[in-house]
């Protein structure tokens, strides 16, 4: 058993080095700020709690996503991410939440980064291919999930499962001020969907392109921009969760 002390990041930097490694299971304390891999397994965020998980819960073999985008520095690279990448507008918020104060906790930094970096988004083109499945358009988001929960506790996908063999993809299209403000306070109940700027898939592989390049995040982490390839590595990870 392999125990993370950490946050969302340390858990990616953990599953990058032991995806499919054969009898290592992962047990996570969550001492982050967004907590958000934990919240679809239900460990808890408590010390003790999650310490009773590790040592007498079950372990679950969950599925992992591997991408291969351009990174920053130019060139191609491959990495996996065990909860949510995305493509687009959340990678910028990533980052600018990533460059500032997390004082005020998870959820209030990663509000405020989403209020801020909306403002001076400019909306791109962008195309999307799922499992074949084409759509071209103006789009904020592309999200591309194993998990359910981001950005400090958005249930982004409600319905996501993250081990049944699939990525669930959610297109968050040109959204206004008006859309965002009425929206964003649904999302921490998972109540956004369906919404008419918005469409969801599912699907073993995922292709994202653009004109300009967009930045990506996985797990939080910034590496590199698109274009980009997602696709999915069932059961690949082995997570004690509560029994």
């Amino acid at each position: 058993m392999l125990v993370v002390v950490g946050g969302d990041g340390s858990v990616n930097e953990v599953a990058n080095r032991i995806a499919g490694v054969e009898g290592v299971t992962l047990a996570v304390i969550a001492r982050g700020t967004g907590w958000d891999f934990i919240r679809t397994y239900g460990i808890p965020h408590a010390v003790a709690g999650a310490v009773d998980v590790a040592r007498d819960g079950v372990t679950r073999e969950i599925d992992l996503g591997r991408v291969t985008y351009h990174v920053w520095g130019g060139g191609e690279a491959s990495s996996y991410f065990a909860n949510v990448a995305s493509a687009g507008m959340s990678g910028a918020i990533a980052q600018r939440a990533n460059e500032t104060t997390k004082a005020l906790g998870g959820k209030a930094s990663y509000l405020w980064a989403t209020l801020a970096v909306f403002a001076g988004w400019k909306v791109s083109e962008v195309g999307v291919t799922v499992d074949g499945q084409q759509r071209a358009g103006r789009m904020h988001d592309v999200v591309v999930a194993n998990g359910r929960y981001f950005g400090g506790g958005m249930m982004i996908v409600p319905e996501a499962s993250p081990d049944d063999g699939l990525l669930d993809v959610l297109l968050i299209g040109d959204l206004t001020k008006r859309d965002l403000l009425l929206t964003l306070p649904k999302t921490y109940r998972g109540r956004h969907l369906p919404h008419p700027k918005a469409e969801s898939f599912r699907g073993k592989t995922v292709t994202v392109d653009a004109p300009e390049p967009l930045p990506i995040e996985l797990d939080g982490e910034q590496p590199g921009t698109t274009p980009a390839r997602f696709e999915i590595l069932p059961r690949a990870l082995r997570l004690r969760v509560p029994r």
